[in-house]
């Protein structure tokens, strides 16, 4: 296997499974928690993320495919393309569907009452035009509109005000629901609420 990345809370890695290209999330261990705990833990979040994932694909957004969940790791269909912050200098029209694309996504996952967590181009991979949502780790399923409202948050936070807009529009256009979730953005914003989150759980 190669590694692809490590973070807090798990190490990636590229690999095969039955002869398909994947991706391999193996949680890492915690030596602060108690041992029973830590593995209750590591395998509870796998567990959730491949839930999330399945219930995101069936509500019709682009995500990888879960292939197999052993023990803390979770094995995805391994997507070619490049996540959009590393896509650098493109064109103006392509630009723009690639945010009506991560709009649309977002509101689908938002429609079936999940919030990402971490909605940000990092976590937005384009593959032949495709538009597809990775790395669920820090996803739930909620009807918070306030949890929602960060995702749209974190994105705006991370993209040009143009990009940014395209991306809204598409959000709104897509889902009856999505006006509301705006709508407590604005009020977020006012109130200066920028959420933290932490892996280090």
């Amino acid at each position: 296997m190669k590694k692809i990345s490590e973070g807090a809370e798990s190490i990636v890695y590229e690999g095969t499974v039955a002869g398909i290209r994947c991706v391999i999330k193996s949680r890492i261990q915690k030596l602060y928690r108690i041992d029973e705990l830590d593995q209750r833990i590591r395998s509870t979040r796998t567990k959730n993320e491949a839930r999330i994932i399945s219930s995101a694909s069936k509500a019709g957004v682009n995500t990888p495919r879960v292939l197999l969940i052993d023990g803390f790791d979770l094995y995805t269909e391994r997507i070619g393309g490049t996540t959009l912050n590393k896509m650098g200098r493109i064109g103006t029209n392509e630009r723009q569907k690639i945010m009506q694309g991560a709009g649309k996504n977002l509101a689908l996952l938002h429609s079936s009452d999940i919030a990402h967590g971490d909605y940000t181009p990092a976590n937005i991979m384009v593959d032949s035009g495709t538009v597809y949502v990775i790395d669920f780790g820090l996803a739930e399923q909620t009807k918070s509109v306030e949890e929602k409202a960060i995702d749209l948050l974190l994105m705006k936070r991370s993209v040009e005000k143009s990009d940014y807009k395209t991306f809204e529009s598409a959000y709104v256009h897509a889902s009856s629901k999505s006006n509301a979730i705006v709508s407590r953005l604005h009020e977020v914003e006012m109130r200066g609420r920028y959420q933290t989150r932490t892996l280090a759980v």
